[in-house]
Formats: C-alpha cells, structure tokens, sequence
C-alpha cells in the first residue's frame, strides 16, 4: 500500500500544483464570478470526475502509451482546442444578438450537467492533464504491493485534495464577483467575457507543446 511517510509531500506538491493559475482555475474563477457558486462548484465537480478518469487511464498504462505516440497527444489536444473555439464563438455569439431576440434569462440557462460537461472535458481534453498525471503519480509509489492500485489511490487523493480547493476557489471568487457586480453592471456582456475566455484557453491549448 502507500508509504505515509511519503504524504506530506505528496499533499504538499498538489497544493502548490493546484493554486498556480492554470486552464482549470481560470475556468472556475471565470464562471464562479459571473455566474455564481454553484456554476463554479459544478465546474470543480466536472474538473474531479476528469481527474479520476486520468487516474484510471494511468493505472492501466494509456499515460505511457500518450508518451509514446505524440499523433495520439497532438490529436486530442486538436480536439480540445476545437471545441474550446466552438464554446467560444458560441458565447460571442450570443453577446453579440440584438438584446430584442436574446434568450430571457440566458445567464441562468446554464444546466448543471452542462456545467460539469464543460469542466471535464476542459481538462481531460488536454493532453498534457495526462501525460502529467503519468509522470506525477508514479513517483510516489513503493516496491510493494500493487502498482496500479497505488496509482488509484494516489490519483483519488489528487483529485479530492483538488476539489476541496477548486469549491473554496469557486467560494471566494462568487464573493468576489458579487462585490464587482454592484459595482458594474455586466449583464448580457458576461456572454462575451465567457466566450474571450474560452478562445484565451483553445490559444493557450493549441499552442502548448
């Protein structure tokens, strides 16, 4: 099984790996500050359920074999940064339509499913989510016992540790953008602040190596 002298690192590298800004926190703050809690909750929820399906990927060696094949990586990483860019150009789209024919209530007609879609396949359509799972994880794994199941373990603590920070990120940036909100009145425009977010992250994604 685990070695526990190992966890205080262990905990103590996916601190600071959570905290850096990064395509998954960029999401949350995003939404938990336009839309609310609950929108960043229900991203953070998407982002874990990614994260454990990375950690099966690994434990059954599909990490490796996206090491191995870079037409594999570079495939679902073109994926990724397209359906990034149709997100996008949807949002724009729907900020820019004559206020007249916009749908009412267009901020709340988000569904939570819809939510959780978004934040999973935001990270697990990044290529590079599992190439560092593969490399990570291994590490602190011992001689003894089985192998895979030490990945899973150590995978499902990443992934709850990350979403126990990812709720309280969607926590402090709704309060935040509460305060913002009375401040400027974006309405509608928060359409179009999704959609330059979600085009930043297809760039950022297409660009990667």
């Amino acid at each position: 099984m685990i070695d526990s002298s190992i966890l205080p690192i262990f905990f103590t590298a996916i601190f600071f790996l959570v905290i850096s800004p990064g395509p998954d926190l960029i999401l949350i703050s995003t939404y938990s500050s336009t839309r609310g809690f609950k929108s960043g909750l229900m991203i953070s929820v998407g982002i874990f359920l990614a994260g454990i399906i990375q950690t099966l990927l690994v434990a059954f060696g599909l990490g490796q074999l996206m090491e191995s094949t870079p037409l594999l990586a570079y495939t679902i990483k073109a994926i990724g940064a397209l359906y990034l860019i149709w997100l996008g150009m949807k949002m724009l789209k729907s900020w820019v339509k004559p206020q007249g024919s916009a749908q009412p209530s267009n901020i709340e007609a988000v569904s939570r499913s819809n939510l959780v879609s978004k934040g999973l396949l935001n990270n697990l359509l990044n290529p590079k989510a599992l190439v560092f799972f593969s490399s990570f994880l291994p590490q602190f794994i011992n001689g003894t016992g089985s192998i895979p199941l030490q990945i899973l373990v150590l995978g499902i603590l990443l992934s709850s540790f990350a979403l126990i920070m990812n709720i309280a990120f969607s926590l402090s940036f709704s309060k935040l953008g509460r305060l913002v909100g009375k401040k400027f009145n974006m309405g509608r425009h928060i359409d179009g602040l999704l959609g330059v977010v979600f085009l930043g992250l297809a760039a950022r994604l297409a660009a990667s190596k």
